[in-house]
């Protein structure tokens, strides 16, 4: 059985310009490294698990954060 934050970030695509977009969330949150923002295409989860447990966050915070912040820079 599939856990519900498997299903929150199933569908969550990073589209548009990520460099921006992590510098953005350095500046709000600046606990946050190079290394927990690093992206590679198709790997959202993994950069999710990584800010979630950087900020003590769950995955469904995290992927909130990350989607306003993608439509307000887009």
């Amino acid at each position: 059985m599939e856990k519900v934050q498997d299903k929150i970030t199933e569908g969550f695509k990073i589209t548009g310009n990520w460099e921006k977009q992590s510098k953005s969330l350095k500046e709000k949150f600046p606990s946050l490294t190079d290394s927990d923002l690093k992206f590679e295409p198709g790997k959202e989860k993994e950069l999710i698990s990584r800010v979630g447990s950087r900020l003590n966050k769950k995955e469904e915070e995290v992927t909130n954060i990350i989607k306003k912040g993608l439509e307000v820079k887009s």
